[in-house]
């Protein structure tokens, strides 16, 4: 080989390197320049800054001192006015109205004799029939008074003698012991006027056979009866209750 290929041969690849740093440099150029242009596009970020100021104090201006009010003057006080008295107006009295004139009464004519006499006897009848009736009405109120006294009597009197025929019926019973509270039973007894009993009837029961049964065989057993004080007392026929705890 030569000398001229072997100079040649030096040369190519230091050529290869310096185009290759030129490229490069040129790459970094170009990409500073695209960043700057891109960087500028943006646009810049504004900042809002607000200044104030406090407000100004309110200005507190003096009060103007009050001036003494002025003393109100006394005025002088109106003299009343004198009123005059209304005149008085007398108004005429009214006339008085006439008063009716009163019819005269005829004078009454006496009566004749004979008139007289016949009124005076017509009183005295009057006054006569009156007393009558209240003779009447006396004596009527009398005899009511007397038969209800008598009728009074005549109860108590038969109360009595009804008691005493009782009493007796009583005294003869033998009453059964399973007694419950105190039962009543009637009876009709027929009797003679000598007070011998003919019957005993039983009218309402007791509910209590046993005691009824006891009550008939008192009954019969007390002929005869008690008399009455007064014949007038007397009963043929007469009703007799009977409880075996009433006194």
């Amino acid at each position: 080989m030569s000398a001229l290929t072997l100079g040649h041969e030096r040369r190519q690849p230091a050529m290869v390197r310096s185009f290759a740093l030129a490229f490069a440099i040129h790459a970094a150029l170009l990409a500073v320049m695209f960043l700057g242009v891109r960087w500028q596009i943006h646009p810049p970020e504004t900042i809002s800054v607000e200044l104030w100021e406090p407000p100004p104090a309110p200005r507190v201006e003096p009060r103007p001192e009050p001036k003494p009010e002025p003393k109100p003057v006394a005025k002088p006080e109106p003299e009343p006015e004198v009123k005059k008295p209304p005149e008085i107006v007398e108004k005429p009295k009214p006339k008085p109205k006439p008063e009716p004139k009163k019819a005269e009464k005829p004078e009454a004519k006496p009566k004749p004799k004979a008139d007289r006499e016949m009124e005076r006897i017509m009183r005295e009848q009057l006054a006569t029939e009156q007393k009558a009736l209240d003779q009447e009405r006396r004596e009527q109120e009398l005899k009511n008074l007397l038969s209800q006294q008598q009728a009074a009597a005549k109860n108590k009197a038969l109360a009595e003698y009804i008691a005493r025929i009782t009493a007796k019926v009583k005294s003869n019973w033998l009453l059964p012991p399973d007694i419950k509270g105190n039962p009543e039973a009637v009876f009709s007894v027929v009797q003679l006027p000598t007070g011998e009993v003919l019957s005993a009837r039983i009218v309402k029961s007791s509910g209590n056979p046993a005691y009824d049964m006891a009550v008939e065989r008192a009954i019969l057993k007390s002929s005869p009866l008690p008399q009455p004080a007064s014949r007038e007392l007397f009963a043929r026929e007469l009703t007799l209750t009977f409880r075996p705890f009433d006194k």
